[in-house]
């Protein structure tokens, strides 16, 4: 388990979540391996490849609930490719997980750059500098 106050984060998902007009529900926060995010990505998504977060929609109307599957292995990869604090990083991963049960989507034409920029508005609550260099998700 991560270093991370549980008040703190429970807090700053209810409030980006009711940012969106939605209630927070019921949200597993799943910290796995690099190997146990990939058998998941296959078992149940069909990819061959690791990633840092897989997101499992429960939403019922507007009560946003899911699970968040994270690798703790890859958000650390990426804190230190990007030159970020680890919390940072686990952060934003934890609020782009939320931010996909709200409904945003970052595959499309613009829609990375609209996941970016509500997760730096996002960050910006738990006073993270919203100007970080990304690379591309794995």
């Amino acid at each position: 388990m991560p270093d991370i106050n549980q008040r703190v984060i429970q807090t700053w998902v209810q409030a980006v979540v009711g940012s969106y007009g939605r209630r927070a529900g019921d949200i597993a926060y799943i910290f796995v391996d690099d190997e146990e995010i990939l058998r998941v990505n296959r078992q149940f998504l069909q990819h061959d490849y690791y990633t840092d977060i897989i997101t499992f929609d429960y939403n019922d109307g507007d009560i946003v609930s899911g699970d968040l599957f994270i690798s703790l292995e890859t958000v650390r990869s990426n804190a230190e490719g990007l030159q970020v604090p680890y919390a940072q990083e686990l952060h934003r991963v934890i609020i782009h997980g939320i931010l996909h049960l709200c409904g945003i989507n970052d595959k499309g034409p613009g829609e990375r750059e609209m996941m970016e920029a509500a997760e730096n508005k996002a960050l910006e609550l738990l006073k993270y500098p919203s100007k970080s260099p990304r690379q591309e998700r794995l």
